[in-house]
């Protein structure tokens, strides 16, 4: 695993690891769940449910097209970022861009830093890293949601497992990467994991009042 983060020479392309993580930042900035919320006619998903621009809270407005657009666009935001620069600077670079991409999702600056939970944009990287992991990762969480249809624990399972499936199929600078961002995952649900320990936790497609 040492061998494999020494022979990404990140000292040497320190310019291109920037470059890649503010392309991906941007990328990932786009406030997607906002765009399409006021698109459905919902208005600020900012003022209902939990107040996050992500898929599911966007869900929790009734407009199904929307929370969907959403979920795709989320994602494809990281898996275009991290493609591109795999592109252009092979592994190494790919990764700074997928965490630009999760860093902009969770703290756009457009919107004051307060953005999405990013499950969804975690899932997009993982699945431009490696197919094989974003789908298993993918199949974690519904298999999860569909057994207890509650969003946030599916999420925070699949988190969890994903480096665990790039250290299965051979990838530790990947799996670096998604313990990083799955930790962050954490973060961002914390408020969540404390409803799921008291048994508050709603559930999936449950529409929220606007406060």
């Amino acid at each position: 695993m040492l061998d494999t983060l020494q022979m990404a020479h990140w000292q040497g392309h320190a310019p291109e690891a920037a470059a890649a993580l503010a392309f991906g930042y941007l990328l990932g900035s786009i406030p997607f769940g906002l765009i399409f919320g006021w698109l459905a006619g919902a208005g600020d998903v900012r003022s209902i449910g939990s107040g996050n621009i992500g898929a599911t809270n966007v869900l929790r407005t009734g407009r199904k097209w929307a929370a969907a657009a959403t979920l795709l666009f989320d994602a494809g935001k990281g898996a275009v970022a991290v493609l591109v620069a795999a592109e252009y600077g092979g592994p190494p670079l790919a990764v700074f861009a997928g965490a630009g991409a999760f860093l902009g999702h969770v703290f756009p600056i457009w919107l004051r830093f307060h953005g999405g939970k990013g499950m969804a944009t975690f899932l997009g990287v993982a699945l431009a890293l490696d197919w094989r992991v974003g789908l298993f990762a993918a199949m974690t969480w519904l298999i999860v949601a569909a057994v207890f249809r509650i969003s946030s624990l599916s999420t925070l399972v699949a988190a969890a497992a994903t480096p665990l499936y790039f250290l299965f199929f051979g990838e530790p600078l990947f799996a670096v990467l998604a313990f990083a961002l799955a930790v962050l995952v954490f973060f961002m649900h914390r408020a969540n994991i404390g409803r799921l320990l008291r048994g508050e936790e709603p559930r999936i497609g449950r529409k929220a009042a606007v406060p």
